[in-house]
């Protein structure tokens, strides 16, 4: 059974910081693109971050300098480091897993809400 769990999101004033985490289990992590994406109300799922199995990050514009994706094979983690957040920001995270040359499948996680605001 594939699961990705999030955690870490909650309340965080403008200029503040969060780490999400995801664990994954049932997948083979280690070839396995991550990445992290968000919906905010009335709009279209996002790609915030990804990572793939050989280390590539891509990171949308906005979030430049400011979010940092990693991952940790031997923990089959993958987090999201926010830093100077804004309101702009607000919204549900999810995490997301991903493997389209050999096993060819996609899984997403429940989400976690991330809220800025003062």
């Amino acid at each position: 059974q594939v699961q990705l769990v999030e955690s870490g999101g909650g309340l965080v004033q403008p200029g503040g910081s969060l780490r999400l985490s995801c664990a994954a289990s049932g997948i083979i992590f280690s070839i396995s693109d991550m990445g992290w994406y968000r919906q905010a109300p009335g709009k279209p799922r996002q790609l915030v971050a990804a990572i793939t199995a050989g280390g590539t990050i891509n990171n949308a514009d906005s979030v430049k300098g400011r979010f940092t994706i990693s991952r940790d094979n031997d923990k089959n983690t993958v987090s999201l480091q926010m830093n100077s957040l804004k309101p702009e920001d607000t919204a549900v995270y999810y995490c997301n897993a991903r493997e389209i040359a050999i096993f060819k499948y996609e899984y997403w996680g429940q989400g976690t809400q991330v809220t800025v605001s003062s």
